[in-house]
């Protein structure tokens, strides 16, 4: 015959318990978390490019209707160390991004040293159901 004493029978039941509210809490509070609505990055990417030379006029800078897909969108964490999405520009320039809540910053793939591409990287925060515009220049360096 086994016995059980009361103490040993209450740390069974709290411990018992316990589990269980771990095991409900845990997917609850999952399910709060992935529930936060998502908010919108857009705006155009702009390529600068100059036109030919032209004496009377000068060089007066213009933007180019490049190959959009050759300059990736890169949305990197607050400090700038962990890529979260890339995103690509349609043929007109435009593109939108959703993302969760926080603190991001917008970059351009094919910077220096293996790439041509100069642009300076914005900051900007999303805010749920919320869009925020930021519009990015690049300057390919062709001349």
């Amino acid at each position: 015959m086994v016995r059980i004493y009361p103490a040993q029978f209450l740390y069974v039941m709290r411990l018992k318990y316990l589990i269980w509210a771990c095991l409900l809490l845990v997917p609850i509070g999952r399910l709060a978390s992935d529930n936060a609505t998502p908010g919108f990055l857009e705006g155009r990417l702009k390529i600068l490019a100059f036109k030919d030379v032209e004496l009377a006029e000068g060089n007066p800078p213009k933007f180019s209707d490049g190959n959009y897909a050759e300059y990736p969108l890169i949305i990197l964490s607050q400090d700038g160390k962990k890529e979260i999405t890339r995103a690509t520009a349609d043929e007109t320039g435009k593109y939108r991004v959703a993302l969760p809540p926080g603190d991001y910053i917008l970059d351009v793939g094919g910077r220096p040293p293996k790439g041509h591409v100069r642009a300076v990287p914005q900051r900007f925060t999303v805010a749920s159901n919320q869009t925020v515009h930021v519009d990015m220049n690049i300057d390919t360096g062709v001349r």
